[in-house]
């Protein structure tokens, strides 16, 4: 009997839920102005209850769509969602701003959090060669934040965020040469040495500027011999001594014996 009136229980409660006789959960911001909506977002911002930042800031934008409130609740959403770390809404969110407000005065704020998102996304990528095999790493984000601090610094030159990204975006060529040579060296050490000649060209191509380039060209070099090229070693031997005339692969390379070359260090 117990068990037939928790089912016939159980029944009426889901009978009365689908027909929307049992009542809501209340919200407690209906008639809240556009005002108070937006203190109470900042205070969760603050706070650090970015959950609940992210549903004021959604139900300011909802409720009052052309308020002068409205598109600064489309940025602060773009940072809580960071805060929360939901990278991915983040970016979104971001992209929805560039897209419906190219022209605001706040946009170039917009391109630099969209790149420190991803920025942080790939944060380690040289300090965390000991904890991960670098060659498995996705580079993805870390070229996406090259390029997202690339068009802040293009678009806007005369930004307050445009010094502080071109200091990362070094960072950045920094990280991604170093990555491309890591893969280079891995094929080297297995003997694939036309993959790892074509990787530190690409590296040497891609990142010109980069410290990297000096390895890229020993990288090369190495490479070169031991496919036989002697035309593309040499040449390459020779922008080599010409860029990096005190390089310190060769100061190494006096070390071996005169017959054999010091592109054979490895």
């Amino acid at each position: 009997m117990r068990s037939l009136a928790f089912i016939v229980t159980l029944l009426i409660a889901t009978l009365l839920a689908g027909c929307g006789l049992l009542p809501a959960e209340k919200d407690e911001t209906v008639g809240w102005s556009a005002n108070k909506l937006y203190a109470a977002a900042k205070d969760a911002l603050t706070e650090g209850s970015y959950t609940k930042a992210i549903k004021y800031f959604e139900k300011l934008e909802s409720r009052y769509p052309y308020g002068r409130y409205a598109q600064q609740a489309q940025i602060e959403i773009a940072y809580a969602y960071w805060k929360d770390l939901e990278p991915a809404s983040a970016i979104s969110a971001c992209d929805r701003f560039i897209k419906l407000h190219p022209n605001h005065p706040n946009v170039d704020y917009v391109y630099y959090l969209r790149g420190l998102i991803n920025f942080n996304e790939d944060l380690g990528l040289l300090g965390s060669i000991s904890n991960q095999d670098m060659t498995e790493r996705d580079p993805k984000g870390a070229r996406e934040s090259f390029e997202t601090f690339k068009e802040l610094a293009t678009r806007f030159p005369d930004s307050k965020y445009t010094p502080d990204a071109i200091l990362r975006m070094r960072y950045l060529v920094n990280a991604l040469a170093s990555l491309e040579l890591h893969v280079a060296r891995y094929y080297m050490k297995r003997g694939a040495y036309l993959a790892a000649a074509n990787r530190a060209q690409y590296a040497l191509k891609t990142y010109p500027d980069a410290p990297a380039g000096e390895e890229a060209l020993f990288i090369m070099i190495k490479a070169y011999d031991q496919l036989g090229l002697n035309d593309l070693r040499d040449d390459t031997d020779r922008i080599m001594r010409k860029n990096f005339p005190n390089s310190s692969y060769y100061a190494r390379g006096l070390t071996l014996s005169r017959e054999e070359p010091w592109w054979k260090l490895w």
